[in-house]
């Protein structure tokens, strides 16, 4: 009898491993749409950090300090982080009642009017109303990670949401490239762009090009992208009814906790332990993506390397080729290999030895310029960032797991991007106030603020391992529309 049990519990576990080692093929096509609307966010986010600093000083709002020149450009970057958080899980638990595709066309426009009108400013003002006006419309982030997690499952999602940071990764290539290149058009292509407009207007360029984009992205998504949820659960979004229980297609009754949960509910330990390590993650990424494009313009004597926006751009656009390609190549492999939790504790812990790297070439830039050392270390720096990309792809895997049920999926993405947009908003100012006031202050030679974030780093560590070595098993995961 024993034997016989023993014998039908290894058959049920052989069959499930061979299950397991079957995964379903992705939907090609709408996942390339949805990505092509998620590229949005990036080539218009890293577009501007080629020249931002460059336009603070042109804007004279520092009053020819080009030292506090960090104070307002993190400022400008941390104020679309906040008033996207301001939003974000509203649109998100939209998303789960009247669909994904209607809120990720709403935030396309919002994309595009917002990348056009940060062009055309000439004040600091209308600067930082561009950036809230993105932020407020723009809830894409966590409906496009939501539709990512329904077009996908368990045997997929590993590949699948691989592709998020390589859309990143391109969009962290062209925007810089688009920025830098096409900055200033009247002094690099004066033959076409020699008019009074391009004068008065340096950035606009860029700006038009990459709201273009925006433009052709939210027609191919109008026409062509599917929704992701179910139409029963859309028609009793629309119908507004906040209880009760709801009949879909196939006549069955369905209870309200089969559908989006309310978010007192959405706080579980999965959850708030998946939750709480992207917030560590995008932290600490945040802040290095503030102060590299500021650590790179300001001048040598500083503690920058002095770069123009085209160098930044060509810099920047050769991290982006090079960890897209890395992710296509290798990420798949190495999770099969070390699992989600072991290629996020690397990830993550990839950023003390970044930290370190920047004192370091600053101070052999002040002795010696910026010569062969420094390039190496500019490698180096880019090769660790891309082990840091392999660990938001992990924790992407996480909080889309951990999700009390599917049809919760949107709010506890829409949570976790409200989250991640608060402690995005205080990163970029609080990274380059502190290198301004390093500087200004010659706290530790001017290094203060590599050895906060270095103490930064070495925190997280902590949280870091309470990941489980395996993700959650997924809720409602064979559910049928």
């Amino acid at each position: 009898m024993s034997d016989n049990s023993t014998t039908n519990e290894e058959t049920a576990l052989l069959a499930h491993a061979k299950k397991q080692h079957k995964p379903t093929p992705l939907p090609k096509a709408q996942i390339g749409i949805l990505l092509l609307c998620h590229f949005c966010e990036p080539i218009t986010g890293h577009s501007i950090s080629p020249y931002i600093n460059q336009l603070i000083s042109e804007l004279d709002i520092t009053g020819g300090d080009e030292r506090k020149v960090g104070y307002y450009a993190g400022l400008i970057q941390s104020l679309f982080f906040l008033t996207e958080a301001i939003t974000i899980m509203q649109w998100s638990r939209i998303s789960d009642r009247i669909g994904r595709k209607p809120v990720l066309l709403t935030g396309l426009v919002g994309t595009s009017v917002s990348v056009l009108l940060f062009g055309l400013s000439r004040t600091f003002w209308t600067l930082v109303i561009s950036r809230c006006l993105c932020g407020l419309l723009n809830g894409n982030i966590g409906v496009m990670k939501s539709a990512l997690g329904e077009l996908t499952n368990s045997s997929n999602r590993a590949q699948g949401f691989s592709l998020i940071p390589i859309v990143g990764a391109i969009g962290a290539t062209l925007g810089p490239l688009v920025g830098g290149t096409f900055a200033h058009p009247h002094d690099r292509f004066p033959r076409v762009f020699g008019g009074q407009f391009w004068q008065d207007y340096p950035y606009f360029l860029p700006c038009l090009i990459t709201s273009s984009y925006v433009c052709v992205s939210f027609i191919i998504g109008l026409l062509f992208l599917k929704e992701t949820v179910p139409k029963w659960i859309r028609n009793r979004g629309r119908s507004s009814l906040a209880s009760g229980s709801v009949t879909p297609a196939d006549g069955s009754p369905v209870l309200s906790h089969d559908g989006p949960l309310p978010l007192r509910e959405l706080l579980v330990y999965p959850v708030i332990i998946s939750i709480s390590n992207y917030m560590a993650l995008a932290f600490l990424n945040i802040m290095l993506g503030a102060l590299l494009p500021l650590f790179f313009t300001m001048p040598i004597h500083i503690g920058g390397l002095g770069f123009k926006p085209s160098t930044i751009g060509y810099i920047m656009g050769s991290y982006g080729a090079c960890t897209g390609v890395f992710q296509v190549l290798f990420f798949a492999r190495i999770v099969r290999r070390f699992g989600e939790r072991r290629t996020f504790l690397r990830g993550i812990s990839s950023f003390m030895p970044i930290f370190l790297l920047f004192p370091i070439m600053s101070s052999v830039a002040q002795r010696s310029g910026v010569n062969l050392v420094v390039r190496l270390c500019i490698a180096m720096l880019m090769s660790l960032m891309i082990l840091v990309d392999m660990a938001f792809s992990c924790i992407f895997i996480y909080v889309t797991a951990s999700s009390p049920n599917q049809h919760s999926l949107g709010a506890t993405n829409g949570l976790s991007q409200m989250c991640i947009s608060f402690v995005r908003a205080i990163g970029p100012a609080l990274a380059t106030s502190l290198f301004s006031l390093s500087v200004e202050k010659n706290m530790l030679g001017g290094y203060a603020v590599y050895a906060v974030l270095f103490c930064i780093s070495f925190i997280v560590m902590f949280l870091a391992v309470h990941l489980p070595e395996k993700v959650w098993e997924e809720k409602d995961d064979d559910n049928s529309d």
